[in-house]
Parts: C-alpha cells; sequence; structure tokens
C-alpha cells in the first residue's frame, strides 16, 4: 500500500430537503481509502453509509444539498460536470449495489449487460466483450459462464445475481469498488463465498474496497480499516484490532455485544435499547445519548469531536477516557 490515499473524503455533509425541513443524512464526515486497502463501514440502517457511498459515486438527487469535498486521484468529484462524472463512474470507481434483484434488468440477458457496461468506457467489439464477460463470470465463480452469460436475472439464484453484479463492477478493472451490503437476504455460506470472491477479486485487479455493512462479524476477516457510522455521524474509526479488542465508543461496545457468542450459548444477547434518532429532528447534544447506558447530563450539551485516541485510532464521545479496553486486548 501506498501512503497517498486514493480517495480522500473531507468534511462531507449531505442533506435532503423535505417539505418538512432538511434531513442530514451525512454530518462532517472525513475519511481515507488507500490503493490495495479494504475499508469497511459499519453502523445501524439510517446511519449514512450507503448515502455517502452514493455521494462518491454521484448518485444523489439533483435538489441534494451537499458541502466538503471528494478527492479521488487529485480530482474533486464534487467539481466535475456530468460528462466526466460518467467517464469516471463504472471506469475508476464502480459500485456493487445493495440488491441485485433490483440492480440488474430483467429483460436483458446477463451477458448482454456486462457487455454494455464495458463498451460504455473502452472502445472494443461487441464479441470482444462478450469474451471478456464471459471470462468475468469465470474469474467470480458462475459455473459453466458460456451458457449462463446468456441467461436472464430471473434464472439465477440471489448468490448468483451477486456475483453476477461483482462481475460487472470489475469489468474495467476499476480502482476503486464500493460494495453496499453486498451479502443482504444471502444465506451464511453464500455470504463466505461472496466475500471469497472479493477477495480473489481485489487480489487479481489490486483494487481497493470499500465495504458497507451493518455486519461488524463479517469485516473481522476482510478488512484492514473499520469506521463506525451512527445518526450521520463517524463515532469511531481504526484498524480492525482497534475496533474489535480496544473499542472506546459505547456505540461500537454496544454493536459488538449485540453479536451472538458460538461459545458462550447460554448467555443473552445484550440489545442497543431504543431506535436511532430522527436525522430530521436529531436529540441535543450526542445523537446516541438517549440510548446510551454510560450517559451523563455532559452529553446533552453538546456533540462530542472525534477525538485521536492512538495511530490511526479516534473515537466520538464524551466519555472516551472512562472506557476501559476489553478483556481480549488488555491480556
Amino acid at each position: 500500500m501506498t501512503t497517498e490515499p486514493l480517495l480522500r473524503v473531507d468534511h462531507l455533509e449531505v442533506g435532503f430537503p423535505s417539505k418538512a425541513g432538511v434531513v442530514q443524512a451525512v454530518t462532517d464526515v472525513s475519511f481515507e481509502v488507500r490503493p490495495g486497502e479494504t475499508l469497511a463501514v459499519v453502523g445501524e440502517s439510517g446511519s449514512g453509509k450507503s448515502v455517502t457511498a452514493l455521494t462518491v459515486m454521484r448518485l444523489h438527487p439533483k435538489s441534494t444539498r451537499i458541502s466538503g469535498s471528494i478527492m479521488f486521484e487529485g480530482r474533486d468529484l464534487l467539481a466535475l460536470d456530468d460528462d466526466e462524472v460518467r467517464a469516471v463512474r463504472g471506469n475508476e470507481i464502480a459500485m456493487i449495489f445493495q440488491d441485485p434483484m433490483t440492480a440488474l434488468n430483467p429483460v436483458f440477458s446477463v451477458g448482454s449487460q456486462i457487455v454494455e457496461s464495458i463498451r460504455i468506457h473502452q472502445k472494443v467489439s461487441k464479441q470482444a466483450a462478450w469474451n471478456r464477460a464471459v471470462e468475468l463470470l469465470a474469474l467470480v465463480g458462475v459455473p459453466e459462464p458460456k451458457r449462463r452469460a446468456e441467461q436472464y436475472p430471473h434464472e439465477y439464484s440471489g448468490g448468483m445475481r451477486q456475483r453476477a453484479m461483482i462481475a460487472m463492477a470489475i469489468s474495467n478493472e476499476p480502482k476503486l469498488l464500493i460494495a453496499d451490503e453486498p451479502t443482504t437476504a444471502l444465506d451464511v455460506t453464500v455470504q463466505a463465498q461472496v466475500m471469497d470472491v472479493l477477495h480473489d477479486v481485489q487480489q487479481a485487479t489490486g483494487s481497493a474496497m470499500m465495504l458497507i455493512t451493518h455486519d461488524l462479524g463479517l469485516v473481522a476477516g476482510s478488512a484492514d480499516r473499520v469506521q463506525v457510522m451512527y445518526a450521520s455521524r463517524l463515532v469511531e474509526t481504526g484498524g480492525v484490532d482497534d475496533i474489535f479488542y480496544r473499542s472506546r465508543n459505547p456505540y461500537t461496545r454496544a454493536l459488538l455485544d449485540s453479536i451472538p457468542d458460538l461459545l458462550a450459548t447460554s448467555a443473552r444477547l445484550e440489545p442497543i435499547p431504543g431506535n436511532p434518532p430522527s436525522l430530521l429532528n436529531p436529540p441535543s447534544g450526542c445523537p446516541f445519548r438517549p440510548r446510551c447506558l454510560m450517559a451523563i447530563e455532559h452529553c446533552a450539551e453538546s456533540v462530542p469531536e472525534l477525538v485521536s485516541i492512538g495511530e490511526g485510532h479516534a473515537s466520538r464521545c464524551h466519555r472516551t477516557a472512562d472506557i476501559e479496553p476489553t478483556a481480549e486486548a488488555t491480556s
């Protein structure tokens, strides 16, 4: 990995105007993705993960209010015109969307859809693009790729559709691959297979990956760094060991406590009480305060800053100093 980031997002803010006011979906988010690394973005539904990714891809509505910068190899993606964005999207930055059931067009064969994604960005013949589509389907583990390329999305299983989406996303060998909940609605075995495919793709192409998920357990063996989002803000960021064994944030710790432990079959799961706050009318102070078991009066007065607590490790909490690392990390 080089020291120069491939993607640098600085103080990104994304709001959606509505009749009731502005829904602030992303608030003051800054992060980097370096060549060849995997950055996992985790958090509950509605935390701002997917909106951040869609904004990087410039797939937001025209009415969206955006501030900050998204620098990709020295270019501010927010400053590019539509033609310049189309040249980057799908070519240098590609996205695997959350639901392959709706992302694939049901009236065109899978192979023809991959061919289209290739020919938009490359000057190649239809036959050459078709041959490449078959190769890509084979690369992501689709059996009998020649025959499968001629089939339609409804003839694929859920796992196969997700593999086809991955094949389409990597068709132009992007430098950055954004995977938005790539294993949603798949069983555990297929989840593992899809993650193996993504790992193999990274090894074959050298691409960086931004993995968006609500499942912390999924990222344990696949990410280099993790950032946790809650109510539109980053609340903790660090290496995998920092997050799993040295977390200093109540929300991250609550997420970890809610993961089932196969060795502790008699222990009760610890759910996070309450629901995420409204992004239209968030609570005063820390947005996690109404659900936090460590909340004090000061938590209602101001939003805590994201403070560095170690090399590459930062947490947003007024009580960071009071939170001890887990036993696994201190032993």
